[in-house]
């Protein structure tokens, strides 16, 4: 892995698992419209609460008519009653502290506004230069345009970046993007495949 001058993570799946957190999340504005909550069982509607935007979430699970509603009810929702569901990944602080040191950190995010208190909550906000979120952008993952804003904030070619995702979402968005991309815990096609934040750490070590 040759010549990455910058790296940009996805949140959900890669810095965190956070399907517990989401389910509650989304089925809390679900119980509102009394309508089932999506269980980790139910795969398809589980990993749209995994990987898409919130607009996308509530269009699907709830249609056009009531997806105005479902966003402002979201809106006004505290996000940290549901931190306590997030775990952050193996190694994840140790590795981050590593690659900081010797590049550039970003995330590139479907999630909205909760970032800033994700990170200060694990204490991680000061690895990161910057952070895209879906609310940064015209359109969100799959579509390239928070990376495309990732490397413009690095002030670094895309094409000098390493995207590291775990969905179908983010691998479309780094090839529409033309930037490198890593798949964390998955199987997909991608130029680099991690089971373990420390094994970017040691192949970039050995690549410079």
């Amino acid at each position: 892995m040759n010549n990455v001058r910058g790296i940009v993570f996805d949140c959900d799946g890669v810095l965190f698992e956070s399907q517990q957190a989401n389910l509650a999340y989304y089925n809390t504005i679900l119980e509102h419209f009394s309508e089932e909550p999506v269980e980790a069982h139910d795969h398809d509607r589980a990993h749209l609460c995994h990987t898409a935007a919130s607009p996308e979430v509530f269009l699907q699970l709830l249609g056009e008519q009531r997806l105005d509603e479902a966003l402002t009810l979201a809106a006004k929702l505290d996000y940290r009653q549901f931190i306590p569901y997030m775990n952050p990944a193996p190694g994840l602080t140790q590795a981050l502290s590593a690659l900081s040191a010797r590049f550039p950190l970003a995330i590139a995010t479907n999630r909205g506004y909760s970032m800033p208190q994700i990170l200060q909550h694990f204490e991680l906000e000061d690895f990161f230069s910057t952070v895209v979120t879906s609310k940064d952008v015209a359109r969100p993952k799959p579509h390239p345009d928070m990376l495309l804003e990732a490397a413009k904030r690095l002030d670094l070619p895309v094409e000098s970046l390493l995207f590291i995702g775990d969905s179908e979402l983010d691998q479309a968005a780094a090839k529409q993007a033309g930037m490198r991309f890593a798949v964390y815990r998955g199987r997909m096609e991608a130029d680099l495949v991690l089971d373990h934040h420390q094994e970017l750490v040691e192949m970039l070590k050995q690549a410079q």
